[in-house]
């Protein structure tokens, strides 16, 4: 899982026929050397909004499994996050 923001959102109003509906968010990771990504937002995020996110095959599976081509899905918004020693790099 990733922790990132919510940097920005797409419109796309012609997609592949299982991504109607979905609402597509830029995610930029809170390690900003990595890049951004789009995710699909299910669960109301925006910009501004600190994010949970799974990647890769994960991303279509859950109570709900999408059924299309994602690659990232944001799983959560995030409250607080509290970290013991060293950050969330060390």
């Amino acid at each position: 899982m990733i922790i990132g923001e919510v940097i920005g959102n797409i419109w796309a109003t012609r997609k592949e026929e299982g991504l109607t509906g979905m609402k597509f968010l830029v995610i930029q990771p809170v390690k900003k050397e990595e890049n951004s990504f789009v995710a699909v937002d299910r669960i109301g995020a925006g910009v501004g909004d600190k994010v949970l996110v799974t990647r890769g095959s994960a991303s279509t599976l859950g109570p709900d499994p999408v059924n299309g081509p994602i690659d990232a899905i944001i799983i959560g918004i995030i409250d607080s996050v509290e970290v013991e020693r060293g950050g969330m790099n060390g």
